[in-house]
């Protein structure tokens, strides 16, 4: 009697399937794509995992991102380099980055230990940065520059008009002034207001003064980071006028 044999069915990895539908992509190498994935930490909780962390795709992804973001400003502004790499620096910062991969979705993909899914704020943040950038790279050791700068394109630039209508990619000092000189025909002046704790950890507050009025205070752990939290609660009162 003869014994019938299965044949075994070739395993799809559905959740990467719904990714690069998604993303309308089609890896050739899957196991890029599930790499650029893979936080350190869930290889802490599974080392047999068989393939290694995102953090070599991510370093790849951040020169990529660069170059096509550098290649992108100096092709449609005129503006001085100052300002182009103030536009760069705003379209892929942490912030941004993380914003765009919310957009996107990327969360649920993500190899996490079970920690770091509970993480939030900023560490939330890098890890959703981070891997977009490891995506990047992955897209682009698979499928070369063109589809990875047309990623960039459809998904990371169109924030730049957004940061440019709302002058985000100024500091908040520096936005702070253009708009009291603008309404006020006021120069803020910022002054230290008290150091705190021991030398080896002060903290410092700082207030800005409009004609002497206290505007806003806050405290950080050097001068300029007291000034730029100020400055934001500032423009938070300012754009009420």
């Amino acid at each position: 009697m003869k014994t019938l044999k299965m044949k075994k069915k070739k395993t799809i990895d559905h959740n990467l399937f719904l990714l690069e539908k998604k993303l309308g992509l089609k890896f050739k190498d899957q196991d890029l794509l599930k790499q650029s994935l893979v936080h350190r930490s869930y290889l802490n909780e599974h080392p047999e995992f068989h393939l290694n962390h995102n953090e070599r795709l991510e370093f790849l992804g951040d020169a990529v991102l660069e170059l096509i973001t550098t290649k992108f400003l100096y092709q449609n502004f005129d503006n001085p380099e100052g300002e182009l790499t103030s536009f760069r620096a705003s379209l892929v910062n942490t912030k941004n980055l993380s914003k765009v991969a919310q957009k996107i979705n990327l969360a649920p993909y993500i190899y996490l230990s079970k920690g770091e899914k509970k993480s939030k704020g900023k560490a939330k943040e890098a890890i959703l940065a981070n891997t977009f950038e490891a995506l990047i790279g992955a897209i682009y050791l698979d499928q070369g520059f063109k589809p990875a700068e047309n990623f960039i394109q459809k998904n990371l630039l169109p924030q730049l008009e957004k940061i440019i209508e709302e002058k985000s990619y100024k500091d908040p000092k520096s936005k702070f002034q253009e708009i009291t000189q603008e309404k006020l025909k006021i120069t803020p002046v910022y002054k230290l207001i008290k150091e705190s704790g021991p030398d080896h950890s002060k903290i410092f507050t700082v207030g800005v003064f409009l004609n002497n009025e206290l505007i806003a205070q806050e405290r950080g752990r050097s001068k300029h980071e007291a000034e730029l939290k100020t400055a934001r609660k500032a423009l938070l009162k300012i754009k009420k006028l």
